[in-house]
């Protein structure tokens, strides 16, 4: 059975808890099919905006709407773009990977509640299959030593009673690099660059994995 792979970052405002998408950028993995946009419902909402936290990043934005860099698109349009990305040939599965995937479905969940008053409740068709680079990160790259010997000499750490090393996407990108200068961009579309990359290096570890946080049906 073929696979399609499609990386998936979104940006929010609001709280953790009930965050509402703002950006999204998708792409399929080894392709140049993807969708990038700015909410038109959430992006021009100032209020909500000023929740987001990287609200600093706006001037950005509106620079790079002006240069045509990156376009802003009603949010069920941009829904339907995504969902056109799942093959419907029964001989393909497709898969949506994101790093820390389950804070990025539920903001994708929250988001079509808030805009469609409760009526749609997920953004993905039930039994849509979510993989987690984070969850990869656990398995492979947290249970290297030369990884753990990165975070003690960095202060990567955990502040558990026995610390572990953090998984964020920003530290394994710094790791993977060896560039400590590096800060993530907090912007989907460089987001989920370095999280394509942060896979490829996983999957070149070549060790037991499993990738996937929410099984399809």
């Amino acid at each position: 059975m073929t696979t399609i792979q499609n990386f998936v970052d979104t940006e929010t405002a609001g709280s953790l808890d009930n965050p509402i998408v703002y950006n999204i950028h998708v792409h399929t993995y080894g392709k140049e099919n993807s969708v990038n946009a700015l909410i038109n419902e959430t992006f021009f909402d100032h209020e909500l905006m000023n929740t987001a936290y990287y609200a600093n990043k706006r001037p950005q934005y509106i620079d790079d709407l002006w240069e045509s860099k990156i376009f802003a698109e009603n949010f069920w349009e941009m829904r339907r773009k995504v969902l056109a990305m799942i093959s419907d040939d029964p001989k393909v599965k497709t898969r949506f990977f994101a790093h820390n995937a389950a804070f990025d479905v539920r903001a994708l969940n929250n988001t079509c509640k808030v805009l469609s008053n409760g009526k749609v409740k997920y953004f993905f068709p039930y039994g849509t299959e979510i993989c987690d680079t984070l969850k990869m990160a656990r398995q492979v790259i947290a249970k290297m030593p030369t990884y753990k010997k990165f975070c003690e000499e960095n202060g990567y750490m955990t502040k558990h009673s026995t610390p572990r090393p953090r998984l964020t996407a920003e530290i394994l990108y710094r790791f993977i690099t060896k560039d400590e200068d590096f800060e993530e961009a907090h912007r989907a579309a460089e987001d989920v660059a370095i999280e394509e990359q942060i896979y490829d290096y996983i999957m070149k570890q070549h060790k037991k994995c499993d990738p996937v946080l929410y099984r399809a049906k």
